[in-house]
């Protein structure tokens, strides 16, 4: 037993030892080739310790988190990749997380593809085409917030209860710099409607691919070093809470089909959020009937918060325009094509400024006629708290003539209802 403690102890010194040379300015393919050498396979808790200790003995964090790219680089393909003993169930927050990483990988991919058309374009083609089918993948990639702040405030935590807190904060320093590169990116798409190959290259190697590498290196650090400390950190019922507590986020590019809840779960968890009753000034719901009236209505409704985020939406039988999970939690303004944007953030400031309470609008579609309204929500002293959206299919009502007093059921069938 104690040799492999001290066999253990040594590897850790000697990776330590070999990150203050990567500090110290040495090149990481000479470092990966050491480690290679000496350790073969690094395990992932071994990374989570040394660079734990290397904080805790002074090298400063803003360091830590400028050189954890080069970490990353010496690294790569070294770290032992642990999978669970048994698949992840659909639903468990872990499985998600993946399913998302999945998903933005395809995006980037995507992103890749419309590049490598304009790098072998003639520098002076109008290419406003593939300009703005980049523009949509990167509305997508936007998505990625939800990914991240489910981590920062639901996942790490739980990290930090256990007393892991080295790897959540370079995390969140390299989520910031994300985010960075993707409001860059996002600025340089949507200045200008017409662009150049050379153009549009030129932005792509500055901007648009950055963005697009720090997307897909974290997710490798989480498959190979955050998501296995996790699953060996956390209990089955902080993963529950995690569970429960992510629909308020909202999910990225992934909308999971089932919820879950572990196998070991005590009773009195798994009814706490199915009781009480909701209670309003006119009043109550149990949650059952709360969402059966609200999916009943006929038409529906979308609610976006004063931050402009969407919260919730309804799911009636037979919605007008497809939702899915994965806009909970996103900006409303990502929810919609280019060329409309500036219409919805046109509303949303009327709104937010008292000026406007209501905007109206009627399109024919597939031969149907389909009202969409925009309502301000306000509370008792005038406070803006969001708004909602509501459609609805006008077209049978529209056909409507004379009275109907008496019930006949037949009518409705003959209108297809």
């Amino acid at each position: 037993m104690s040799e492999v403690i001290d066999n253990a102890t040594r590897r850790k010194e000697l990776l330590k030892h070999m990150i203050r040379q990567l500090h110290d300015g040495t090149a990481p393919q000479a470092v990966r080739a050491q480690l290679a050498r000496l350790l073969g396979e690094v395990p992932y808790g071994d990374v989570v310790e040394v660079e734990q200790e290397l904080m805790a003995e002074g090298l400063p964090e803003k360091e830590v988190l400028e050189l954890c790219d080069v970490h990353a680089e010496a690294l790569s393909g070294l770290v032992q990749i642990r999978k669970p003993k048994k698949p992840l169930p659909t639903g468990h927050p872990v499985h998600t997380f993946a399913a998302e990483n999945q998903a933005l990988r395809l995006e980037v991919k995507q992103v890749a593809k419309l590049s490598a058309d304009l790098t072998v374009a003639d520098p002076q083609q109008d290419v406003s085409s593939v300009w703005s089918a980049l523009r949509l993948r990167f509305n997508a990639l936007m998505d990625v917030e939800k990914h991240y702040l489910r981590k920062e405030h639901l996942l790490f935590p739980f990290l930090e209860k256990h007393g892991i807190t080295g790897p959540p904060k370079i995390m969140w320093g390299k989520h910031d710099e994300t985010r960075a590169l993707l409001k860059s990116a996002a600025e340089a798409l949507a200045s200008t409607r017409t662009v150049t190959a050379g153009e549009a290259k030129g932005v792509i190697d500055l901007v648009l691919a950055p963005a697009c590498k720090a997307i897909t290196d974290m997710t490798d650090k989480e498959e190979q070093i955050l998501f296995p400390m996790c699953l060996d950190t956390l209990s089955s019922q902080e993963w529950f809470e995690i569970a429960r507590q992510s629909s308020e986020i909202g999910f990225c590019l992934y909308d999971p089909p089932s919820e879950w809840r572990p196998d070991d779960l005590p009773e009195s968890l798994a009814q706490e959020s199915q009781s009480g009753r909701i209670q309003l000034k006119s009043g109550s719901f149990d949650l059952a009937e709360l969402e059966a009236m609200l999916n009943t209505i006929p038409f529906d409704i979308t609610f976006v918060d004063a931050k402009d985020t969407v919260r919730y939406f309804t799911q009636g039988a037979e919605r007008i325009f497809a939702r899915t999970r994965a806009i909970l939690g996103r900006k409303v303004q990502y929810c919609h094509p280019p060329s409309s944007v500036h219409t919805v953030e046109q509303i949303l400031e009327q709104f937010r400024n008292g000026n406007k309470d209501r905007a109206a609008f009627w399109i024919e579609m597939k031969g149907r006629f389909i009202s969409i309204e925009y309502f301000a929500m306000r509370d008792a002293d005038g406070q803006y708290l969001g708004c909602i959206e509501v459609s609805q299919d006008l077209t049978d009502k529209r056909a409507l003539q004379g009275e109907q007093r008496l019930l006949t059921w037949e009518r409705e069938v003959e209108h297809g209802e």
